[in-house]
């Protein structure tokens, strides 16, 4: 079923952005209003490490294929918060389910990047190089967008955690915060890297995920040490109080770990649920802390690739193909595409027949598409720099329009 509304309402921000994608500049417009606007913006991207289970975040209880599938990793239809007939957020994204009936929030739930890699560490540096392939770029896509930033558009980003993430690594310089500790700058990749090898040993891949659970609840974002003692709200209301410092930078970037779930995912509790808690806290302390400049921000949560469609025989699922993008904040269109479910995108159904090689949820969007639309009519990017500069050959992935005010 096909949820992109490809006429959105026209809004201000929408002709405005029709205009960019054209590639007319912001001068034409005559505006100097337009650039303070765009100036006023705020974006914070944040990464899903591990392969978070889009199939648990925007639940499609609806499906009549998702129970038999899940099994006991299903989230019951009566925990679900119901987007509409179909969809459902986790009983555990409280905060995001009264932002989304509050019109602040959007969620598309088939996407992937454009290559189909099972490997964190390739998928990863897929996901933040913003290239069609692997190793078409070395540096990343919000370091692109910094380096073709205009007048009035956003120049200055903050890196959240103790390592650079590669989402943000290049020649413009980002700043960084992080509140804990700094660790070693590969820790993070020679996981990964050892994630992929014993991904498919029975014994040794549960093993090295249990370890790494235990490991990442003592540091629970990207390596660091969250403030208040673990209060990962209060980490998030600081985060966000650099972005509304005066002059503070218009992009931030921060990472959560621990959506590896090849063993005990569980369902409405459990595994899956205590990671997703920590991000919906992660929503709600940035709402809190932008306060006002809430309305002015748009937050994209993102992961490298989704699970697999049925559960595995350790109660847990194995690296998949696509998932959830979530879209919150208070620059959001009220009734965009998907309009009141908030739904973006076509749902493949998890029909046998429809399934990506028999196994996973197949992809029918790209997810360099939401970033495209997000660029052009949050940021004011113009569309051909993002075709050919900001994600390299990247014509076909069409930019998802009408999803800001």
């Amino acid at each position: 079923m096909t949820r992109l509304d490809p006429h959105p309402a026209l809004t201000r921000r929408s002709a405005l952005s029709a205009v960019l994608g054209a590639g007319v500049g912001v001068t034409f417009l005559g505006g100097q209003a337009f650039a303070d606007d765009f100036a006023r913006r705020k974006l914070v991207v944040i990464v899903a490490r591990g392969a978070m289970d889009g199939l648990s975040v925007a639940v499609p209880f609806g499906d009549p294929a998702y129970q038999p599938l899940r099994q006991d990793i299903a989230i019951p239809a009566d925990k679900v918060l119901p987007l509409d007939s179909t969809f459902g957020l986790h009983p555990k994204l409280k905060t995001l389910y009264a932002l989304h009936q509050a019109g602040q929030a959007r969620v598309a739930p088939a996407v992937a990047i454009p290559q189909r890699i099972r490997s964190h560490f390739e998928a990863q540096d897929l996901l933040e190089t913003g290239g069609a392939q692997m190793y078409a770029a070395t540096t990343g896509w919000l370091n692109r967008t910094l380096q073709a930033a205009q007048p009035g558009r956003p120049t200055r980003a903050l890196s959240i955690g103790a390592q650079e993430p590669l989402i943000l690594r290049g020649p413009a310089i980002a700043e960084s915060w992080s509140p804990g500790g700094r660790i070693t700058p590969n820790t993070n990749r020679v996981a990964l890297a050892l994630m992929d090898l014993y991904a498919d040993d029975a014994l040794l891949g549960p093993a090295l995920a249990t370890g790494l659970k235990v490991e990442d609840q003592a540091n629970m974002l990207n390596g660091g040490k969250p403030l208040g003692g673990g209060d990962v709200k209060a980490f998030a209301v600081t985060a966000a109080k650099f972005l509304t410092a005066p002059d503070g930078p218009s992009i931030a970037v921060l990472s959560l770990d621990g959506f590896d779930t090849h063993a005990r995912q569980g369902a409405a509790e459990g595994q899956l649920a205590n990671r997703l808690g920590i991000m919906d806290d992660v929503i709600a302390g940035l709402q809190q802390g932008m306060g006002p400049q809430w309305k002015d921000t748009v937050v994209v949560i993102a992961t490298e690739f989704g699970r697999t469609a049925k559960v595995n025989g350790t109660g847990g699922t194995d690296h998949g193909t696509a998932s959830t993008v979530i879209l919150a904040g208070g620059a959001l269109r009220s009734g965009g595409p998907g309009g009141p479910s908030g739904i973006v995108g076509d749902w493949p159904t998890l029909a046998q027949d429809k399934l990506f090689e028999a196994r996973d949820l197949a992809p029918t969007l790209d997810v360099r598409s939401v970033f495209k639309g997000v660029l052009i009519e949050h940021m004011g990017l113009d569309g051909r720099v993002l075709d050919t500069v900001v994600f390299p050959n990247s014509h076909d992935a069409q930019p998802v329009r009408g999803l800001i005010a």
